[in-house]
């Protein structure tokens, strides 16, 4: 099965080249996740910031699919670690990356990928099962995240500092996503959009323009 964004791009620019829709969600992915970390609240007990970027990365995998949203998330790490205001709060750079967030940093690239494969096969499609990917996708950045703070610290500040602070937050962007993705796919089946978006991947310059002479 094909992921939401994919299906949207191919329905509105039928004509573009593949290789440039791909591109083009690839980009979108990565900035789109750029803009949620710059939602960022420090948190005076911990290193890790609470931002909007598991969501970010939750969506992305499950809009692009397990392809696209790893070289969408790995391109995030690429830039935001070249320099870019990529990361939490407009931080960027190779200390950054480093630091105690990294185990996070690389459970996004494994979690965008895993959320998106299960959403191939259709998983967000459907209430009774949206949240799974979801629920898959953060239990790999918190596997991660405190396995990185783990080596830094211990076991128990690792939990402490940065799994239990997170889990209600987290729990509330599981389920907006839980609940936006079947929506959007319900919006997407025949008779739920308009009859000029649903026509226009079939549509016929050529024959119009026959009509239009006659």
């Amino acid at each position: 099965m094909n992921a939401l964004a994919p299906t949207l791009a191919l329905r509105f620019f039928p004509r573009t080249a593949a290789w440039l829709r791909d591109l083009g969600l690839i980009l979108a992915g990565t900035l789109f996740t750029a803009l949620f970390a710059q939602v960022s609240i420090p948190l005076p007990f911990t290193p890790v910031p609470f931002t909007g970027q598991t969501f970010a990365v939750l969506l992305t995998g499950a809009t692009l699919g397990s392809r696209r949203s790893l070289a969408s998330m790995s391109l995030y790490l690429l830039l935001g670690g070249l320099g870019l205001p990529f990361f939490a709060g407009g931080r960027s750079g190779l200390p950054y990356l480093s630091g105690p967030t990294f185990g996070y940093l690389c459970g996004f690239v494994i979690a965008t990928w895993l959320v998106g494969r299960l959403t191939e096969r259709g998983w967000e499609r459907s209430l009774q099962t949206s949240l799974l990917p979801f629920l898959a996708g953060m239990a790999v950045i918190y596997l991660c995240g405190a396995g990185w703070l783990t080596l830094l610290l211990d076991v128990q500040k690792a939990l402490l500092l940065g799994v239990l602070p997170f889990i209600a937050g987290d729990i509330i962007k599981i389920a907006l996503a839980g609940v936006v993705l079947p929506a959007a796919w319900k919006f997407m089946t025949p008779g739920n959009y308009s009859a000029t978006f649903a026509n226009t991947a079939n549509t016929d310059p050529k024959g119009l323009s026959r009509k239009s002479k006659g």
